[in-house]
């Protein structure tokens, strides 16, 4: 009989892998009702910690491997990598192996050379925070050759022989920001909806920026045609080149009404808008409608201060989880993994957690 897994406990329990281990280990900070969910679906599948442990020298040990940007100033990359580490605590248990290697971010380059070093012996699968550009592409596309399955999770890359793209839906993110901003520029100004709307990404060559941009102006020329949209400006989710970048568009668009912060960088951004209402004298809440993305602890205290209006969240446990069991599903051949798709929420000041 196949093993059942605490991965399978944890989608038969609708909770994450951290939550099973901390249950299966009579570890604090689980709701009573969570530890009661989790042991009817232990009971459910007939999940036996014990006889799967000694049954571990028999089993093969699966190797997979996470390729990440590295860490720096991005929260949300740094988080992803401590994601993947806990993950990678409880799964050690069922003979899964995962290992992070890092590149430099945004580099295509590195990407594909690093893509380029993975040898087909030593793992069984791939995931990775694709760049989209051809280098990267040939070196997933020669990979699957030789038969080692790839993921994309975050960031995609197009066309590929990749097997799936696991994260939020980009575009419709953009969507989502440039129907909030539109609306409430549309309120505040009595129906007028006049004024310049920026917008700052990482940088173009990812695909997940590349689409919340083409989401964001679809729906800003469609739905509010009276708010001028200000050329496009790269932040390289850097805090020292983003903060800089509001900055000068608050200078040079004192008429600006909005601001959707696309990457990452948002520290310098906050800094930006900070300053801008000092200058102004009013109080942020007055300020430029900013909708930015992941709730990092900067954008939880932007949103409780009125300096950002809201942030859209993507869940990077669901992520990396649902990464995990895509190319488990391929090793153990058994095809028709359908993922749920990762949820996008969004958080203002109301609702912040």
């Amino acid at each position: 009989m196949q093993k059942i897994t605490v991965f399978e406990v944890a989608a038969s329990a609708g909770v994450s892998l951290a939550t099973v281990d901390r249950v299966l280990n009579g570890r604090k900070g689980v709701r009573p009702e969570t530890i009661v969910r989790v042991r009817a679906a232990v009971d459910r599948l007939g999940f036996r910690r014990d006889a799967f442990a000694a049954g571990l020298a028999t089993q093969r040990l699966e190797r997979y491997l996470f390729l990440l940007p590295a860490r720096g100033t991005n929260s949300f990359i740094n988080t992803l990598h401590d994601t993947v580490a806990r993950a990678a605590s409880v799964m050690a248990d069922q003979r899964v192996s995962l290992r992070v290697m890092d590149y430099v971010a945004f580099d295509d380059a590195s990407l594909a050379s690093l893509l380029g070093t993975v040898d087909p012996e030593a793992f069984d699968g791939v995931a990775v925070v694709a760049v989209d550009a051809p280098a990267v592409r040939h070196e997933i596309d020669r990979l699957v050759e030789r038969e080692i399955p790839i993921v994309t999770l975050v960031s995609d890359v197009s066309p590929s022989r990749r097997s799936l793209f696991l994260g939020i839906d980009n575009r419709a993110a953009g969507r989502v920001a440039a129907s909030l901003i539109g609306r409430m520029a549309q309120a505040r100004q009595a129906g007028s909806g006049r004024g310049g709307v920026g917008i700052i990404v990482g940088q173009m060559t990812l695909n997940d920026h590349a689409d919340r941009r083409l989401g964001f102006e679809q729906v800003m020329r469609r739905e509010f045609p009276g708010l001028s949209l200000l050329p496009v400006v790269e932040g390289l989710d850097d805090s020292a080149v983003s903060g800089p970048l509001a900055a000068r568009m608050f200078a040079e668009h004192p008429d600006m009404v909005g601001l959707y912060s696309a990457g990452a960088g948002n520290r310098g951004i906050i800094a930006a808008l900070r300053a801008n209402a000092a200058a102004q004298g009013t109080p942020h809440v007055d300020g430029p409608i900013v909708v930015a993305h992941e709730l990092t602890a900067h954008a939880r205290d932007a949103l409780l201060s009125g300096t950002f209006t809201a942030v859209l969240h993507q869940d990077q446990e669901q992520e990396v989880e649902n990464a995990i069991a895509a190319l488990r599903s391929v090793t153990r051949a058994t095809p028709g993994f359908n993922p749920k798709p990762v949820r996008m929420q969004i958080f203002l000041r109301d609702n912040v957690p």
